[in-house]
């Protein structure tokens, strides 16, 4: 064998071994989010807060308790996390938002959400207003290509329908005075 086909060997080996490793972590991982978010739907509860500000900080800069911070993951304490600050009863708290959540949250309006200790799960309502649905994102450039695609292509279906039909017009017209 030529020392070309052997190194692709290797690599094509290598790279096998990192599949098969990367869908058993995966599975695993994914048992535990499962659990997780079991123990998280247990203890939610549903409750009325005013939102005083929202921002997304850093885990250090959040202003959660030191424990969260302590139990954190180091890789995730440099990335950014939606944080609320609300005045629950009498008490302002920091709390996590969930991703999608956050961007409906309204600021300094009263909330109803489902929260699962520090963590905001899904908000209900909003006192004196309705809940504002943030608009969906602007299509990409594949988006806007695949959809000028298919209405052209509904375009020239149409023409295509319509010469079709004047032509058996035209035809049936010949045979008529044939």
């Amino acid at each position: 064998m030529s020392t070309f086909l052997k190194v692709l060997l290797i690599i094509l080996i290598i790279l096998v071994v990192a599949l098969v490793v990367l869908y058993f972590v995966g599975r695993r991982m994914q048992k535990k989010q499962i659990a997780q978010e079991e123990q998280m739907e247990a203890a939610k509860q549903t409750v009325s807060m005013l939102i005083i500000d929202k921002k997304m900080l850093p885990v250090k800069q959040s202003g959660l308790p030191q424990m969260v911070i302590d139990q954190t993951p180091k890789l995730m304490r440099r990335s950014k996390l939606p944080i609320v600050k609300a005045k629950v009863g009498p008490r302002i708290m920091t709390l996590v938002a969930d991703a999608k959540v956050f961007d409906v949250i309204p600021v300094k309006k009263e909330v109803k959400t489902v929260v699962s200790g520090i963590y905001i799960m899904e908000v209900k309502s909003v006192r004196g207003g309705t809940l504002e649905k943030k608009p969906d994102k602007k299509p990409g450039w594949r988006a806007r290509l695949s959809s000028f695609v298919s209405r052209k292509q509904k375009e020239l279906n149409e023409e295509e329908k319509a010469r079709n039909s004047q032509k058996s017009q035209k035809s049936s017209k010949k045979s008529n005075k044939a």
